[in-house]
C-alpha cells in the first residue's frame, strides 16, 4: 500500500494550459504521479436524452459529481485504490467502463474547479492556478473542442459566449485567491521550474520525516492532514 504524500490541485480556466503544467509536471518529478482529471467527475445524465444533455450547463461547479470526487481523493490518500469513471465529450454522457487508479506518492487533481471545493481544498497541500489571457483560452478551445472532441465551430463559439466565459468569471476566476502559486500564461517555463523544484523539495523533505503530515499555510497555521491519510 502507497500512502501519498503530496497532492496538488491544479486550476484555471478553459484553455489555460492546466492539463500540460500537469504532464509536464508528473515528467519533471522523475516518479509516478497520479493524475485525476476533474472533467472525468462529470456527473452521470444517462437517464436524459442526448438534446436534454446538449443544454446541460457543463461550465457550473454543479454539473460534476462532487461526492464521488472527495470520496476518490478520500481513498487515495488512505493509499487505497479507486475505479475512476470516464466521460465521453462527445456524447455528452459517463462512459460505462472505469479505470482502476492506484495511489503514488505525488497526486495531480486538474480541472477549472480543483480550488473550488473547500473540503477538497483541506485535502491539498499545493494549490496552483493557470492564469492565461482569455483570447488564448477561447482559441485553444475551439482546437481541442472541434479537432480532438468532434464538436461543431458554431456550437463551440456559441457555448463560450453563453456560459463558459460567465461561469469563469463568477465561479473559476475568483479561485485564483485560494492559490498558493499563480503561473502566468501556460506552462511558463520559469514558473515552472520553481514549481518542480517545490515539488521535489517536500518529496524529499517527506522522505526523510514521513511522520510530519501538517502543512503550513501563509497565514503560519498548521493544517492537520493525518485525519486523511
Amino acid at each position: 500500500m502507497n500512502i501519498p504524500s503530496f497532492v496538488i490541485g491544479i486550476a484555471g480556466g478553459t484553455g489555460a494550459g492546466k492539463t500540460t503544467v500537469a504532464r509536464r509536471l508528473a515528467e519533471a518529478v522523475g516518479e509516478p504521479v497520479t493524475r485525476i482529471p476533474l472533467d472525468n467527475y462529470y456527473e452521470d445524465l444517462s437517464h436524459l436524452e442526448y438534446e436534454e444533455r446538449e443544454s446541460v450547463n457543463y461550465d457550473h461547479p454543479s454539473a460534476f459529481e462532487w461526492e464521488l470526487l472527495r470520496e476518490h481523493l478520500e481513498t487515495l490518500l488512505l493509499g487505497q485504490s479507486i475505479e475512476m469513471p470516464q466521460y465521453d465529450f462527445e456524447a455528452h454522457n459517463r462512459k460505462d467502463e472505469r479505470v482502476p487508479v492506484e495511489p503514488t506518492d505525488v497526486i495531480v487533481l486538474e480541472g477549472i474547479f480543483s480550488l473550488y471545493d473547500e473540503e477538497i481544498l483541506d485535502m491539498l497541500d499545493l494549490r496552483i492556478y493557470v492564469l492565461t489571457d482569455a483570447d488564448v483560452r477561447i482559441l485553444r478551445r475551439i482546437d481541442r473542442d472541434v479537432v480532438d472532441r468532434g464538436r461543431d465551430l458554431e456550437e463551440v463559439i456559441d457555448q463560450y459566449l453563453e456560459t463558459v466565459k460567465p461561469m469563469h468569471e463568477q465561479f473559476v476566476e475568483p479561485t485564483k485567491k485560494e492559490a498558493d502559486v499563480i503561473i502566468p500564461e501556460g506552462a511558463n517555463r520559469s514558473a515552472l521550474a520553481l514549481l518542480i523544484e517545490k515539488v521535489e523539495s517536500e518529496l524529499d523533505d517527506d522522505r526523510e520525516d514521513p511522520g510530519a503530515l501538517g502543512r503550513t499555510r501563509d497565514d503560519g497555521s498548521v493544517v492537520d492532514s493525518s485525519a486523511t491519510r
